[in-house]
């Protein structure tokens, strides 16, 4: 599979939920290893975890790291020029065969409690506890890295 990823820098979750109905409706072309399902279930657990907590086992051992990943790779992430092949921990990693559209439905719901959740968001495992500004720039990026690996289906 030729690897090709496209520029797109979103900057809040509605962006995210167009990009995603978007690509839902146009079709899109698969450059990387995950589908539009499989990256909106991934999207989908880590804002959960956002708001619900992430496994106490993350942020001790993310812990260690956080001030180098703070740094210099959290602004890099932001400014939408995220590296490619980190590793994420296996409860993240989506299944194969996914529905793409029931994936995206329950992403945009996920991105709707998130966005109604008044109380305090959880610390990130790597980044730290983030104002829900940062947190909402952070969720957009971390959806651009990955839908930078999908092209549309008129670019083929």
């Amino acid at each position: 599979m030729k690897r090709i990823r496209r520029k797109i820098l979103l900057h809040d979750l509605s962006e995210v939920n167009d990009e995603f109905e978007r690509l839902l409706r146009m079709g899109y072309v698969q450059h990387g290893n995950w589908s539009l399902g499989q990256m909106g279930q991934h999207l989908r657990l880590t804002i959960d975890a956002n708001v619900d907590g992430y496994p106490k086992w993350m942020t001790i051992a993310g812990f260690p790291l956080r001030p180098l990943l703070q740094r210099l790779v959290l602004p890099r992430l932001l400014r939408g020029d995220s590296p490619a092949g980190i590793r994420t921990a296996p409860r993240f990693v989506p299944p194969e065969g996914l529905d793409d559209t029931a994936e995206v439905l329950a992403l945009a719901q996920s991105i709707e409690r998130y966005q109604l959740h008044r109380e305090r968001l959880h610390p990130h495992p790597g980044f730290g506890r983030l104002s829900p500004d940062q947190f909402d720039r952070f969720h957009a990026a971390h959806a651009s890295h990955h839908l930078s690996f999908l092209g549309d289906k008129t670019d083929q």
